[in-house]
């Protein structure tokens, strides 16, 4: 789960809690629709791009995640940017 934070930026939540948002079903061409609520609520609009990051277990995808591209430099850098500094020193 992503949660907004003060610097309007997101980030992880560190507690790890997730939850179903929705259930969604593949056509036999292998699209998606994300339902409408739920687009809304993440501020999807037409022409965004999102980063699909899968997870892997026993050499299987087990989860898909989606980011918007517009918040991954954010959250690239909130994740890397205490380890870039400890590398500088």
């Amino acid at each position: 789960m992503i949660k907004e934070g003060a610097e309007n930026s997101c980030k992880p939540v560190a507690s790890g809690y997730c939850r179903v948002e929705a259930l969604v079903s593949v056509d036999e061409r292998g699209q998606m629709v994300l339902p409408k609520d739920l687009r809304d609520k993440a501020e999807i609009r037409p022409g965004d791009k999102l980063a699909v990051t899968a997870v892997e277990k026993g050499g299987k995808v087990c989860c898909l995640f989606m980011i918007k591209v517009a918040e991954l430099n954010g959250l690239v850098t909130d994740m890397l940017g205490p380890m870039m500094q400890e590398i500088k020193k």
